[in-house]
Formats: C-alpha cells, sequence, structure tokens
C-alpha cells in the first residue's frame, strides 16, 4: 500500500485495468481523489518494475 500522484478518475481506471492485466496481479483498488493504491501481487511472477511502468505510462506517480 502506498500513495501515488498524478491521478485522475481516467486514469486510475486504466492504472486498475492494466495492472489486473499482469500476470501476478491478485488484487488492485486505486482512491483516485487523494492516491491511496493498494496492490496485492506475487514478485515471482510480476516485477516492481513492471508494475511501475503502468503507472509512468499513465502519467502516475508511485511514492514508495
Amino acid at each position: 500500500q502506498f500513495n501515488a500522484e498524478g491521478y485522475t478518475q481516467e486514469s486510475a481506471k486504466t492504472v486498475e485495468k492494466k495492472l489486473l492485466g499482469l500476470a501476478g496481479v491478485l488484487y488492485v483498488h486505486i482512491h483516485h481523489h487523494d492516491g491511496e493504491t493498494t496492490i496485492d501481487y506475487d514478485p515471482k511472477k510480476t516485477k516492481l518494475s513492471e508494475i511501475l511502468n503502468v503507472f509512468s505510462q499513465n502519467g502516475v506517480e508511485a511514492n514508495l
């Protein structure tokens, strides 16, 4: 769980959909209004760098 900056309502939906499309991502919940983001994933199937790429491709900066 962490905060991210730069979400719009639309980008939050896009990020959530793309993250759930990654092999090891089990759960995603995003509060676009305050940036609170929860992701449950299997690091053996999905690298953190892959997750961070989804954020950067959609103009969102994850504050880890």
